[in-house]
């Protein structure tokens, strides 16, 4: 039967939903995520030629128009949760949202087990974007039901284990929130040789006797039918004048402060107390708790056994069930488990504005269709709304720095835009890195924006995964970095996205380039061996240099490595950091071997500008054989390396010619001009002829006027 936009039936084995013919349409996960980032465009041949032909737009060019899909909210949630009591019934069951609609091959499967509510609708807001990528099952609980919590595991068991028979080689999604997380972690504990991924919104592993204890004596004590006189006597319902005063007061002020109670959030909307009150009478209220306790003392009875890959999700306003230490206890007793907090949401973390399950499933690298994550073939684009959150996020350092971008032709000819990157792939980008990356997100930003291209980077294994009392950074710290699309460095990620005809970003320098020394802004620190023009010949890859300038204009180092390393407590901190992160280049001595992690000490200047120009494209297609050769891959390497510092020398005499090099003069020209403009910098043309191009003689007239014709259009 069909209930509130759901397909829902009670099933007799209680372990496989009804599910609608709908929401089986597979999909290729790469030919629909190409037509989710791209949108058909008709152009017009003129009055005579009235047909049309059909081409794509980069959605990503209009990402400041880009808004965040239309969801259901907290009122559909009460209306569908309302269409289900009144049909409700019988034993605990699964259902299958219809509003997941088609979903790509290889989909996981991902069950989600509900908090004290027990409807199973507390995903209702994230149906639709996580039926594109899993296939979900939602349990309900009808509001009689009195299951104990060891058959309830027992239910999830049956299920997961039919479903890991059907599909051994994926791994399967349990998401649960507060007694639905603690449910999740038992099921995982006693099933450690099942891949489980579990996805805790605010996890109950430890009754909470201060606060519930009391709640639980109250509701023994207090009648039956004081909800419903609650409800009739004092006008909890729409349109009622102490429903609206009451609203009122909950939204003018910090719910934390009034009571911060477990139905803080509802009470917000109290035009739905009346279907809050059906949900959870006090019969289903008092079991509910009683639930929570028998199940937080199974989980931690032997939450040692627990193998899973664990994402714990904790909101900051969730006072009455969260308890801090337990989650502390959860993060060294759980061997893989990542923690994000998110510090102004409740305890309904999934009903809440800003908050996009799929989107943190992305940021946490958290998706994969096989027993190990491919950060190739299992990642996400983002959508252009995700994308105009990132970009917004940098908007500051964007508007400050102003980046120049330069590109070079076919033909030699250097043009500010990126006509001369190539549109297809593979393609590898090596340059310099400047101090702490701070080029990286401005790269991204402009390839996605003006050509549609995912710079896939190879970074530092930190950014992805750390160790349990680890002093390196909060994973939530490289959220915009992952987003972006970047990998964990490694010969066989970049093998595999030169097979998926990727564009990837390499930097030869690494760490040690990254974290320079004083003097250092625009020193190579390549190692000797070529590798990755012997791999760029086996795809046919183009090589494309490109330096990076600016640095010396936007920051100071006043403390760097060596001064860091004379102090003891610093030099302390140092090395426990880099012994806890992954070490790299192990086989090179000196200075290429020094990859140890420490944060250089700077002071910013009045921002200057920065400045990227990409050379012109090295061929590797058709000399696989010619490359395989050491010696000839190693020219094509010092070439590529020539490249980077000519470019790089290029930048640093043609930015002196820049009259807007300086924050003060592009202010005063986007406040005439428009914030929007782009702001002028060196001519071009007289660059050519200043930095040693072919003699004015032996340029064709035309080809100039065509320059000089760019070059306006430009500017």
């Amino acid at each position: 039967m069909y209930v509130g936009g759901l397909c829902s039936m009670a099933i007799t084995d209680r372990i496989c939903p009804i599910i609608s013919s709908v929401s089986t349409r597979a999909y290729n996960l790469d030919f629909f995520y190409r037509n989710s980032i791209q949108r058909s465009t008709s152009v017009a041949y003129g009055p005579r030629l009235r047909g049309k032909v059909k081409g794509t737009v980069n959605p990503y060019s209009f990402s400041e128009a880009a808004q965040p899909e239309v969801r259901k909210s907290l009122n559909d949630f009460f209306v569908e949760a309302g269409d289900f009591l009144s049909t409700d019934g019988g034993p605990p069951r699964w259902f299958s949202p219809l509003e997941c609609g088609a979903r790509a091959p290889g989909s996981p499967l991902l069950l989600y087990l509900p908090g004290i509510d027990g409807t199973g609708l507390g995903l209702i807001r994230h149906h639709r974007r996580l039926g594109e990528i899993f296939d979900i099952w939602c349990l309900h609980f009808p509001v009689s039901d009195r299951t104990p919590s060891r058959d309830i595991v027992k239910l999830i068991e049956r299920t997961v284990r039919s479903e890991y028979h059907r599909f051994p080689n994926r791994p399967i999604y349990i998401v649960g929130e507060s007694i639905g997380a603690c449910l999740a972690l038992d099921v995982a504990a006693s099933n450690p040789d099942i891949d489980l991924v579990l996805i805790l919104a605010n996890p109950v592993t430890r009754f909470n006797n201060f606060i519930l204890q009391p709640l639980s004596g109250l509701l023994e004590f207090l009648p039956d039918q004081v909800p419903i006189l609650i409800e009739e006597n004092f006008g909890f319902k729409h349109g009622y004048p102490l429903a609206t005063v009451l609203e009122t007061i909950l939204n003018g002020a910090d719910v934390a402060q009034i009571g911060r109670g477990i139905f803080g959030d509802f009470f917000a909307t109290s035009a739905n107390l009346s279907t809050l009150i059906r949900i959870l009478p006090k019969g289903t209220l008092l079991w509910k708790l009683h639930l929570l306790k028998s199940a937080s003392a199974s989980i931690n009875s032997h939450m040692y056994t627990v193998k899973a890959q664990t994402l714990i999700l904790l909101s900051g306003r969730d006072q009455w069930l969260l308890n801090k230490e337990d989650i502390e206890r959860l993060l060294c007793t759980l061997p893989k488990c990542e923690v994000r907090r998110f510090k102004n949401n409740g305890q309904f973390l999934f009903l809440e504005d800003g908050v996009d399950l799929v989107t943190i499933i992305k940021f946490a690298y958290f998706y994969r269709r096989g027993k190990t994550l491919d950060y190739i073939s299992d990642y996400i684009m983002p959508t252009p709304f995700e994308f105009k959150e990132f970009e917004e996020s940098q908007k500051l350092v964007t508007a400050a720095i102003s980046p120049a971008f330069f590109s070079t032709l076919e033909n030699g000819t250097i043009v500010r835009s990126l006509a001369g990157i190539p549109s297809e792939g593979p393609v590898i980008y090596v340059g310099n890195h400047m101090l702490l990356g701070i080029e990286l997100l401005q790269l991204a930003i402009h390839l996605l924006k003006e050509k549609n291209i995912m710079l896939r980077g190879l970074a530092h294994p930190m950014m992805f995964s750390k160790t349990v009392g680890s002093k390196l950074p909060d994973m939530q710290m490289f959220d915009s970095v992952r987003i972006g699309g970047a990998v964990p460095v490694s010969s066989l990620n970049f093998y595999k996205l030169l097979r998926s005809k990727a564009h990837v970003l390499l930097y030869p320098g690494g760490v040690r380039e990254a974290l320079h020394r004083k003097g250092e802004e625009y020193k190579l620190f390549w190692p000797q061996h070529s590798e990755f023009v012997r791999i760029a010949s086996k795809f046919g890859a183009k090589i494309i240099p490109f330096g990076v300038v600016g640095e010396d204009d936007l920051c100071q180092m006043v403390l760097d490595y060596n001064d860091q390393m004379k102090i003891p407590f610093i030099k302390n901190f140092i090395q426990e950091i880099t012994q806890d992160a992954t070490k790299l280049r192990n086989g090179e001595e000196g200075e290429l071997g020094n990859q140890d992690l420490h944060v250089p000490g700077i002071i910013p200047k009045i921002p200057g500008r920065l400045y990227v120009h990409f050379g012109k494209p090295i061929e590797t297609e058709g000399k696989r054989k010619e490359l395989n050769d050491k010696e000839r891959a190693h020219d094509v390497y010092l070439q590529v390396k020539s490249e980077v510092e000519r470019c790089m020398t290029y930048l640093k005499i043609q930015r002196e010619s820049d009259h807007y090099r300086n924050i003060f003069p592009r202010f005063l020209f986007s406040a005439s001009h428009g914030f929007s403009s782009q702001i002028p910098t060196f001519d071009l043309y007289q660059a050519f002829e200043n930095y040693g191009g072919e003699d004015e003689s032996k340029t064709s007239q035309r080809g100039k006027v065509c320059y000089e014709m760019l070059i306006s259009l430009v500017n």
